[in-house]
């Protein structure tokens, strides 16, 4: 039984919630609080699995409650948000840099058409959640990761990068942003990525990640040019490829049940690139773009995966390691950096 805690101020959304979340019969409602304080003060007690946490409380905000209960009382967190404006979203995106595991839609009335959908979605979530092991969050970076080189590699010297592809799960939206913000801005190519993320939110993602890069950060186009030293993630259920020189999206069907996936884009950009790429698997849960990535590294791509201790999750880059897809094994922060001497020195060795 996965015993959930309810944080929400409005009364008729968290009746809602306890009535989507009691209707699984593997999910009790052990309570719930009207604000962050009233939360704080009732996890001794209750010790919940999961907490699910509305972003706008009173006095103290769900950013400021996740703060906290990671660095004290560290559970599983569901961002629960009503609105997909850039501003909801930015603090949701927040949250999760303080240690939230996901974002999903506040599910809508019951006579609403997306209600079914977007209530399943909280349920599933929530249980997913539930078997993450998380710590406290000071804890969880190191100040000087050490970087882990699976092999002695050195870049062909007749590569030249013209793309990094980036994917990304559960966790991923801090790690994306902790790699885009140590990116120089006169990084010469394009990054596009896939970022699962509850629907709708997307563009405020992006918006989010801009505000700390100094890339330009859009939502990706069909059609649209690739261009040096911008940055590209995959919209709202379509899948992302590259054709040449250009952003091919579309309806194709799901892969590993996901779309957009990163197996597609993965595949996409080493049939399209080759050696001339850079793959990036990082935190998440299942197994979603791991077999692109060493068809990448076979291909004589330089691929990296995130390393276990800074991952949320360590499904997907632990799946690519397994496979011996990785050449690096590397934290968000050392990743942006050997991102920057990949492209602007393609013969130098990281880590030695």
């Amino acid at each position: 039984m996965i015993k959930v805690l309810v944080v929400e101020d409005s009364p008729v959304a968290r009746e809602l919630l306890v009535h989507i979340l009691t209707q699984d019969a593997k999910i009790k409602v052990i309570g719930h609080a009207r604000s962050g304080e009233e939360a704080i003060e009732v996890l001794e007690r209750l010790k919940p699995d999961v907490i699910t946490m509305d972003i706008h409380l009173p006095e103290m905000d769900g950013f400021e409650t996740t703060r906290r209960i990671m660095e004290t009382h560290p559970l599983p967190i569901v961002i629960v948000t009503g609105t997909s404006r850039a501003k909801d979203v930015s603090m949701a995106m927040k949250a999760m840099e303080a240690g939230a595991l996901a974002v999903v839609q506040k599910p809508r009335g019951v006579g609403h058409p997306d209600y079914e959908g977007e209530a399943a979605k909280l349920v599933q979530t929530v249980k997913l959640m539930s078997e993450v092991r998380v710590v406290r969050r000071w804890a969880r970076y190191r100040e000087e990761a050490q970087v882990q080189t699976r092999n002695k590699v050195k870049l062909d010297r007749s590569a030249q990068i013209k793309m990094v592809a980036i994917g990304a799960s559960t966790g991923g939206p801090p790690a994306i942003q902790k790699i885009l913000s140590g990116l120089p801005k006169n990084f010469p190519v394009p990054v596009l990525i896939v970022q699962h993320i509850a629907e709708g939110f997307t563009q405020g993602f992006a918006e989010w990640l801009g505000q700390t890069s100094s890339l330009p950060v859009h939502v990706a186009l069909h059609g649209e040019y690739i261009l040096p030293g911008h940055v590209y993630i995959a919209p709202d259920e379509l899948q992302m490829k590259v054709k040449v020189d250009r952003i091919w999206l579309s309806k194709d069907d799901h892969e590993n049940g996901l779309r957009p996936s990163v197996s597609v884009l993965f595949l996409s950009v080493a049939e399209e690139f080759g050696k001339n790429a850079i793959g990036v698997l990082l935190t998440g849960m299942g197994k979603d773009g791991a077999k692109e990535l060493k068809l990448m590294k076979e291909k004589g791509a330089m691929t990296i995966a995130q390393d276990k201790e800074s991952s949320v999750i360590h499904g997907m880059p632990g799946e690519a390691i397994n496979l011996d897809a990785a050449i690096y094994v590397l934290p968000p922060e050392k990743i942006a950096c050997a991102l920057a001497d990949l492209v602007n020195n393609s013969n130098k060795q990281i880590g030695g």
